[in-house]
């Protein structure tokens, strides 16, 4: 079942609007990381980055530079899997590694995406 925000109730499905997921892609082979933005049966929506530019991202965002990340639509045809950003036994997720190395939360990096680094404490 795949969600759609008028026929699914919140909670009911583990890949709503805002969760953090990889989306693996074929034709051509390609790995997304970001917020979800819609899931139906048409494709994915994401707010994220290509997988292989994750730890420039870092670099990024720890420097406190301004970057935009890409709004992309998958077509159902194209999209493997969609996965949540979860650790995997003593593996952290890849929103884990964000926020360890930045100290800031992946989800609302991706949400709004930073123009620039604000740490939790003036976020408070």
């Amino acid at each position: 079942m795949l969600y759609s925000s008028q026929t699914d109730q919140p909670g009911s499905h583990p890949f709503r609007p805002g969760t953090v997921s990889v989306v693996t892609l074929a034709n051509p082979r390609e790995k997304f990381w970001g917020a979800l933005l819609a899931l139906t049966p048409e494709g994915v929506s994401l707010c994220g980055i290509e997988l292989a530019s994750f730890e420039d991202l870092i670099s990024l965002v720890k420097e406190g530079e301004p970057f935009s990340p890409s709004v992309v639509f998958f077509p159902m045809h194209r999209v493997e899997r969609v996965e949540l950003d979860l650790p995997d036994g003593g593996i952290p997720s890849l929103s884990q590694r964000f926020t360890d190395k930045t100290g800031l939360d992946a989800s609302e990096v991706l949400s709004r995406g930073s123009s620039g680094r604000e740490t939790r404490e003036e976020r408070a």
